[in-house]
């Protein structure tokens, strides 16, 4: 449940803002009025003087707070978003929010490399000296599901995981299909209790499309893959974020 503050005060937004503001682009059309009116009618029924004010105080927390507090240990995660819309800041936004309160952390990478990764951590405040050892950062070209299972059956349960990302496990030709993988990665998750996040292409066509944000349908699958292994997604777009399960 996404999380907002007024006056100082804690409060609950009844519905995720992405939600809210559909709410209010189906009031302008259906009462006529403006959009920025809906919107602040909209915002005025969540406890804000407009939805300007709700917006700020929504941004002034970040997402993968409200996102973290959603996911519980044996999630695998699909975190889907378009280039340049911060799936792979989002992930490790979440693996450090995680190693604040104790948990391990490790970032699987087929496409960045170390120092890429140490730019991205420290781009977000974060000191990549002061995760120490709890935090792995994996670029080896081995990295499949087999792999990253064996990497990780010494890490404790809760350990929060990012690969990065879906379709280059499909592309290595000596892996067993993608299929497999997310399954066994799903299987892993459960059994060794972590969160494990699967970083995502979307396919250029939602870009043509009037969404808000993307579905599983919009997933980039170069292969048939079942996305009903996954137990959540994730979708980031123009700064918005909804996190679902996956039925």
């Amino acid at each position: 449940m996404t999380t907002a503050r007024n006056g100082g005060s804690q409060m609950r937004l009844s519905a995720p803002i992405y939600r809210l503001k559909r709410q209010a682009k189906l009031l302008s059309r259906k009462s006529g009025v403006t959009l920025n009116e809906a919107l602040n009618q909209v915002a005025k029924e969540e406890g804000f003087d407009s939805w300007s004010l709700l917006a700020s105080r929504y941004a002034s927390e970040r997402p993968s707070t409200h996102i973290l507090s959603e996911l519980v240990p044996g999630d695998l995660v699909l975190l889907g978003a378009r280039p340049e819309h911060g799936k792979t800041l989002m992930a490790l936004e979440l693996i450090t929010e995680a190693m604040k309160g104790g948990a391990e952390g490790a970032f699987f990478t087929l496409d960045y490399n170390e120092a890429d990764v140490l730019l991205r951590l420290q781009a977000m405040g974060s000191d990549p000296r002061s995760l120490g050892d709890a935090f792995t950062l994996d670029t080896s070209d081995d990295i499949d599901a087999h792999y990253i299972i064996e990497q990780l059956k010494q890490k404790p349960r809760g350990t929060i995981v990012a690969i990065d990302y879906l379709q280059i496990l499909d592309q290595r030709r000596d892996s067993p299909e993608i299929n497999q993988q997310i399954s066994a990665l799903r299987t892993w998750a459960r059994e060794a209790g972590h969160i494990i996040i699967l970083i995502s292409q979307i396919d250029r066509k939602y870009e043509l499309s009037a969404s808000d944000l993307p579905t599983l349908a919009d997933v980039r699958t170069p292969n048939p893959l079942d996305l009903s292994l996954f137990s959540k997604s994730c979708f980031l777009s123009e700064g918005e974020v909804k996190l679902e399960a996956v039925a």
